[in-house]
């Protein structure tokens, strides 16, 4: 799951395409499925949304959320496409974009009724 914190007047505009080129990323260094796609966009006015200093009202959160298991040259290379893909096609300067990824055990995700440690049929892997 991918979570997006952003100032509503800039991140609303570009909610799709960010959608796509994030997907886009995921889908090329871990190989996820197109319909894999799960993300959450939370804009914020600008009253709440604190950034530091040096960045501009683009500036966007990216957290990842996902199993562990996938390498650190893996994880380095998502963040790196990441901020090339966002900063190429939607403009969006690279000190303005902040990306984070969580992981978390197979056994602390639940879906489809089950844990991810019991999820036999998934259609990617996660050690890449």
């Amino acid at each position: 799951m991918v979570v997006i914190y952003g100032i509503d007047t800039q991140l609303n505009p570009i909610k799709r395409k960010l959608s796509d080129v994030i997907h886009t990323c995921m889908q090329s260094v871990l190989g996820m499925p197109e319909d894999k796609r799960a993300h959450r966009f939370v804009p914020l006015s600008v009253d709440d949304f604190f950034y530091p200093g040096g960045r501009s009202d683009a500036y966007t959160v990216i957290e990842i959320n996902m199993m562990k298991g996938r390498e650190p040259e893996t994880q380095k290379l998502l963040i790196k496409s990441l901020f090339n893909e966002i900063s190429s096609t939607l403009g969006v300067n690279p000190i303005d974009i902040e990306i984070t990824i969580k992981e978390q055990e197979k056994y602390q995700w639940g879906f489809r009724g089950i844990t991810g440690d019991e999820a036999q049929d998934l259609t990617y892997k996660i050690e890449v």
